[in-house]
């Protein structure tokens, strides 16, 4: 009874016509997150094939933080109230000195994406405002939709989401079926594009946050093999202090998509 309902909810969110007996509970994942001794959980939504193949159930409906993936929901909402012009609106350093480097500086919105800028996104979220941000979480029913601070509700475990959840999200976001205008769409899956080969294009947002002792990593995004798009999620945890979530993540990704038949082209 467990595994019917957990297919009826998985089907539910993606709203898609694939059967019950296509949801695939992927057990040989595993190894891909012994390999680096953490909890996680993977999903991969074939969309032309209609298949949908799960590592770890059960973590898949837990919410945790969404930090840097809710950029993508933060650029959509700047760009559908005018806060963000476009892509390549430019909001200048203020000046403080961070450890990451490539943060110390005036920065287009895409800049701001590709090198995860969490200075650029929190002005982006504090013109924004709490009431807009508000409302548009609720219209989107993203995750648990709580808001504390404005600048710091996706990165202090106020707002939570689940692997499934944003999974379904990505998809909406792919298809237009999301309450932005198209053109705004468009312009957050251009941001979201970090790779472009002859045999497949990749495009994700990571997401790293701590909770606790916890970090909790992700990777949420599609791979389109000849204009077939398959959406993935990658949730990942580790305690330990000295792990490196930005190596392990995206080796994770690489590793079970390679597994499952991509990076040539045949998909």
């Amino acid at each position: 009874m467990k595994r019917l309902g957990w297919m009826v909810l998985a089907l539910g969110l993606l709203m898609t016509a694939c059967a019950p007996n296509n949801v695939k509970e992927e057990k040989s994942w595993e190894k891909y997150f012994t390999q680096y001794k953490v909890e996680g959980t993977f999903m991969l939504f074939n969309n032309a094939q209609g298949t949908f193949k799960v590592y770890n159930l059960d973590r898949a409906k837990e919410r945790f933080l969404p930090a840097s993936t809710f950029k993508i929901f933060n650029s959509l909402v700047g760009l559908q109230t005018g806060v963000i012009s476009d892509t390549s609106m430019v909001i200048p350093w203020d000046g403080v000195t961070r450890p990451d480097l490539e943060w110390n500086k005036d920065m287009s919105m895409q800049e701001a994406f590709k090198v995860s800028s969490v200075p650029y996104f929190q002005e982006v979220a504090r013109r924004i405002g709490k009431t807009n941000m508000q409302l548009w979480l609720d219209s989107v029913k993203y995750g648990n939709m709580k808001i504390s601070r404005i600048d710091t509700f996706w990165l202090d475990n106020s707002l939570q989401i689940s692997s499934d959840e944003e999974l379904g999200f990505v998809k909406k976001l792919y298809f237009d079926q999301l309450p932005f205008a198209k053109t705004n769409m468009k312009a957050v899956r251009d941001v979201m594009l970090m790779e472009k080969t002859q045999k497949y294009e990749l495009s994700y947002k990571t997401g790293w946050g701590i909770v606790g002792p916890k970090q909790i990593g992700w990777v949420v995004g599609w791979i389109e093999e000849n204009r077939h798009p398959s959406f993935f999620v990658l949730n990942l945890e580790s305690e330990d202090p000295k792990f490196d979530m930005t190596k392990a993540r995206m080796d994770i990704l690489r590793n079970i998509l390679t597994d499952a038949g991509y990076f040539k082209g045949e998909m």
